[in-house]
């Protein structure tokens, strides 16, 4: 907020008036901080959703494996 000070001299009539106004930079630095955790946690919670497809896509594979297995020895024992 801007603070203001008023100074009067009597002999010479001459008013000076002072504004000066703090906290600009501290009000930006806090958006820029906000702005920072938000896009982390972003950040990290799309990394753990990129983590749980690669985990279920690994899973899959490792089930046609096992398929692909069992229908090899299925038809190896078949044309025995």
């Amino acid at each position: 907020m801007a603070e203001e000070r008023i100074v009067e001299t009597p002999t010479t009539h001459t008013t000076v008036i002072e504004r000066r106004s703090g906290g600009g930079g501290a009000m930006i630095a806090v958006v820029l901080l906000i702005a920072v955790l938000i896009g982390g946690f972003y950040l990290f919670s799309r990394q753990g959703a990129q983590n749980s497809k690669d985990a279920a896509i690994t899973s899959a594979a490792k089930s046609v494996g096992g398929a692909a297995d069992k229908a090899g020895d299925a038809v190896e024992k078949s044309t025995q």
